[in-house]
């Protein structure tokens, strides 16, 4: 059977937060949400241009992770050359970037 007055006893907080308590707070909250957003803002969007005439970059299968592969003129065409004498996933996607770049191998 409940208690007289139980419900209210149980439910009122101890002490209501003062003013200056409750701006504390807010602020608080404003500075961390302008922070996130500060922080989403500058790291989005795509920061590489895409790479100069007769350069590749293209990222593959490397042993830990993502590799970038890049190069430009002579660099690229031994890159490319390379390339094309293993059979496997990283090296179809080398010189797939080859073709699609124009470098001649």
């Amino acid at each position: 059977m409940p208690l007289e007055d139980h419900y209210r006893k149980v439910n009122t907080p101890l002490r209501r937060l003062t003013p200056r308590e409750r701006n504390v707070v807010i602020a608080g909250l404003t500075v961390t949400v302008v922070a996130i957003l500060a922080l989403i803002l500058a790291t989005a969007g795509d920061s590489q241009p895409p790479p100069a005439a007769g350069c590749i970059r293209t990222n593959v299968a490397g042993r830990v992770g993502g590799e970038q592969i890049h190069g430009c003129g002579r660099d690229a065409q031994k890159i490319c050359a390379r390339a094309t004498t293993f059979e496997n996933e990283r090296a179809h996607t080398i010189v797939a970037e080859c073709e699609k770049r124009g470098i001649k191998f």
